[in-house]
């Protein structure tokens, strides 16, 4: 089963803006529809919605605060449902793991699900039509006709990619739109490109692409980097991170002898690592990496990856310095980017399954009950999102004054959408005329009115 989705959000930050529309299809194998949903949600209170975003999804403020519409909280279980309903599946989309998963992600951590990884467990794994398409341009580029935008560069964006090849009902950037354009282009390549399609469905499991790289064969590895095409790197598996299993190296054999790597001081491999150009790739295994066989092998690189094979203490020098990266990485200073810093405790995970299951009332006691910190910060949010007349007046004051804090900041680098930059969005998208004056006018009292809130 597949489980093609895709979101509308009020920003592009996971961890400071979230989703307000999500539309699923879910196909058997050979990519029929058997089940759909296409649901919306409310804007939480904390959250400043980016201009752009709502220009581009063409959402209204009204469609943000309809009392008719679900909580996102209430979202969130829905789609915690949904996954376990629809499972065990392959999720996927269009650049759905660099953004629509991580957006998911956070959302299932910022509203308290006991796991946020639940399209990876379970019998769920990943896939990445985008990913799917980088493969297809480099290795079986006649499958489809590949456009460009209005300078006459190449582009991959699937607004573009499936009107140019046959999807005439595309109404982009609505989500139910966007999956339904971007299961044509899976049957297409799936037909026209079926070598390409088998290999990429290879690498959903993270335990089949460690299989594969730890074969030691000659893989390509296809990657996008910028405005630049697609394009295929030979190489093969060079040892993995001592801290996180799931970073694997993979040696460019047409760049570097290994056994002159080897030979050199452990600077020169930290280079190999992190320097520019890459000798040595990092490949994320549970990511669906665009992972390739090689049919034509050069003799050098043969003989280079016959003798990497061998050399475990290459691997294992190599797998320190992926670790070493990032000794030095301060925790982030803020809960929202914290989703990675450790996962929950037995007595946590059961204390999330009963606030999901709770009433407001209840969940005020086991919110306190949390060990760790940032649970009982993110519950206490949800506490004011969802139900603030339950708050002390203090505790109340206390998160109105967060929020406004964020939206005021003058820092032009902050992570999420503040007032400032609202007003220069708002600026642009009036001078490139990308919506009528009438919508601009209706963002513009929008905003002048959350402006006009308490400080």
């Amino acid at each position: 089963m597949f489980a093609f989705y895709d979101l509308e959000t009020t920003g592009t930050s996971p961890a400071f803006d979230q989703p307000l529309q999500f539309a699923g299809i879910l196909t058997d194998d050979d990519l029929t529809p058997v089940d759909s949903i296409n649901i919306r949600c409310r804007l939480s209170p904390h959250i400043l919605p980016a201009p752009w975003a709502l220009a581009v999804t063409g959402v209204m403020p009204d469609m943000l605060t309809d009392p008719t519409l679900p909580t996102l909280f209430e979202f969130m279980q829905t789609l915690s449902d949904l996954i376990a309903r629809w499972g065990p599946a392959t999720w996927t989309g269009y650049n759905s793991i660099a953004f629509d998963e991580e957006m998911l992600r956070q959302a299932l951590y910022q509203n308290l699900h006991p796991s946020p990884y639940i399209t990876q467990i379970d019998g769920n794994d990943r896939m990445d039509i985008m990913k799917v398409v980088y493969g297809t341009w480099v290795l079986a580029k006649d499958a489809l006709t590949w456009p460009t935008d209005d300078h006459g560069r190449q582009t991959f964006k699937l607004d573009r990619l499936a009107p140019a090849n046959g999807f005439t009902q595309h109404d982009a950037h609505d989500a139910l739109g966007d999956v339904e354009a971007t299961i044509h282009i899976a049957r297409l390549i799936r037909d026209r490109a079926p070598d390409v399609w088998s290999e990429s469905l290879r690498s959903r499991s993270k335990h089949d692409v460690n299989a594969l790289l730890e074969t030691g064969h000659v893989l390509q590895l296809i990657e996008r980097f910028g405005a630049a095409p697609p394009r295929a790197y030979i190489g093969a598996y060079t040892g993995r991170s001592t801290q996180n299993a799931n970073a694997v190296g993979f040696m460019d054999l047409e760049m570097v002898d290994p056994v002159e790597l080897c030979g050199l001081g452990d600077e020169s491999i930290a280079a190999a690592v992190s320097g520019s150009p890459k000798q040595v790739r990092t490949v994320t295994v549970n990511k669906h990496p665009n992972l390739f066989s090689v049919k034509d092998i050069a003799p050098d690189v043969s003989a280079r990856a016959q003798d990497l094979a061998s050399m475990t203490d290459l691997h294992d020098r190599v797998g320190q310095a992926l670790a070493n990266r990032f000794v030095d990485q301060e925790e982030p200073e803020h809960v929202e980017q914290r989703i990675y810093a450790g996962f929950y405790s037995h007595g946590d995970k059961r204390l999330l399954s009963q606030f999901q299951m709770a009433s407001w009332d209840q969940r005020i006691n086991l919110m306190n009950s949390f060990e760790d910190e940032r649970l009982q910060w993110l519950a206490q949010r949800q506490l004011y999102n969802n139900r603030p007349d339950l708050m002390d007046d203090t505790v109340r004051s206390t998160w109105e004054a967060r929020i406004m804090e964020r939206w005021w900041s003058g820092d032009d680098k902050a992570p999420w959408t503040t007032l400032d930059q609202v007003d220069q969005q708002l600026e642009e998208i009036e001078e490139q005329g990308a919506m009528s004056t009438a919508a601009i006018l209706i963002l513009k009292n929008y905003y002048a009115a959350l402006k006009n809130l308490p400080r």
